[in-house]
């Protein structure tokens, strides 16, 4: 059984992709994270995320949220996992918004990534054991040095400007949102083996 907030998160996703597929060509422009400015309205820092380019797209951020989330949720409760996502992709909305005022891009941002990427670090924390194996490489390792990988590979492809169009600096907030709700709201303590 997937735990509800999971559940009813990859529905809404899915069935909202699905409206985009259909022809809602207002969903995108009513709905994307736009850089501050006109076309930018508050509720973009959280409906954006429930909008994606393509199939690939949805289809590895709802991998993703399941195989992160599904866990998550099971120890949290389905409460403190729907806020802990929410914030995440609060943050991730507000680092990207912070970078396109500083490069001035104009381009507005879709995608469930920077939750996502909350969850990987989450994942990583309480269960840095757990083996994940990526699809590419297919090479089994921790959940610990997955997101350790998967963070860094983020900071170096943002830093250097490769794959224009992906929001590095949004998954990374993310993962910062997700940080400082567990080691500052939460309490839990940095410990290092």
């Amino acid at each position: 059984m997937w735990p509800p907030v999971t559940r009813a998160l990859i529905i809404a996703t899915v069935g909202v992709f699905l409206l985009q597929m259909a022809g809602a060509d207002s969903l995108p422009m009513n709905f994307a994270l736009w850089p501050l400015g006109p076309m930018f309205e508050p509720w973009q820092l959280f409906s954006y995320a429930f909008l994606h380019a393509n199939i690939a797209h949805v289809l590895f951020n709802m991998w993703g949220l399941y195989l992160f989330g599904a866990d998550l949720e099971r120890l949290w409760g389905a409460w403190r996992f729907a806020a802990y996502f929410l914030i995440c992709v609060l943050s991730a909305g507000i680092a990207q918004l912070a970078l396109t005022a500083l490069t001035g891009q104009s381009y507005p941002t879709i995608g469930a990534s920077g939750g996502v990427f909350g969850l990987l670090l989450a994942f990583a924390i309480y269960f840095p054991t757990r083996t994940i194996v990526p699809l590419f490489p297919p090479i089994p390792m921790p959940a610990w040095l997955f997101a350790l990988i998967y963070g860094g590979l983020e900071l170096v492809l943002g830093v250097s400007g490769t794959q224009a169009g992906v929001a590095h600096f949004a998954h990374l907030g993310g993962m910062l949102g997700g940080l400082v709700v567990i080691y500052g709201l939460w309490g839990r303590r940095l410990r290092f083996r």
